[in-house]
């Protein structure tokens, strides 16, 4: 019997894990497009209509987000990712549990959600960056921090519009931000 302990496993790189699990990437991806275009596509629908869709992408989305998380839990952005999902999450059930606050309210609401995922998703991308594709994340979280600002700046105005737009374009660009990096490590496996 050896007396000398096994040698540490180096820890696995951040593409490894994107390249063997770019099919979760993408799948989360595909769904917060869906998500987002469905957001964008119901402005104009009655306010509790548009609540509730809200509530739900962002609960879905939020869900979606934390499971992949413990998918791919051995990726260093787990904290950020798993972070970022809570935060939809949390926002989503908040909404959809009183969908008749209001207008005005959900608009105050889904401008901190914006805020706070914008902030999230850019200490995300940082943590990744050597990744292909991390720029995406990057991007994906200012458009979530400027939507988030220019809800708060333009309030209450912005209550008329802001729901379906607004929130629908930032998940929107998470999503591609997700198919980007799934793309790109795919595109490395197959090399």
């Amino acid at each position: 019997m050896s007396s000398h302990p096994a040698p540490a496993q180096p820890p696995v790189s951040i593409t490894e894990t994107v390249r063997a699990k770019w099919i979760w990437f993408l799948l989360l991806g595909i769904a917060l497009v869906i998500g987002g275009t469905a957001m964008i596509a119901l402005p104009l629908a009655s306010s509790i209509a548009v609540t509730l869709v809200i509530a739900l992408v962002f609960t879905v989305g939020g869900v979606l987000q934390i499971w992949h998380s413990f998918s791919v839990k051995e990726w260093s952005g787990f904290l950020w990712n798993i972070a970022t999902g809570v935060i939809a999450l949390i926002g989503g059930v908040t909404i959809y549990i009183n969908p008749a606050v209001g207008a005005f309210t959900l608009t105050l609401v889904i401008a901190g959600i914006l805020l706070a995922q914008g902030v999230t998703q850019l200490l995300l991308a940082f943590k990744v960056r050597p990744h292909d594709g991390w720029g995406w994340l990057a991007l994906a979280g200012a458009i979530s921090l400027l939507a988030g600002l220019c809800i708060w700046f333009e309030f209450p105005s912005s209550a008329q519009w802001v729901l379906g737009l607004m929130g629908g374009v930032a998940v929107l660009m998470n999503g591609w931000s997700y198919i980007a990096i799934a793309l790109a490590a795919r595109r490395l496996g197959s090399a």
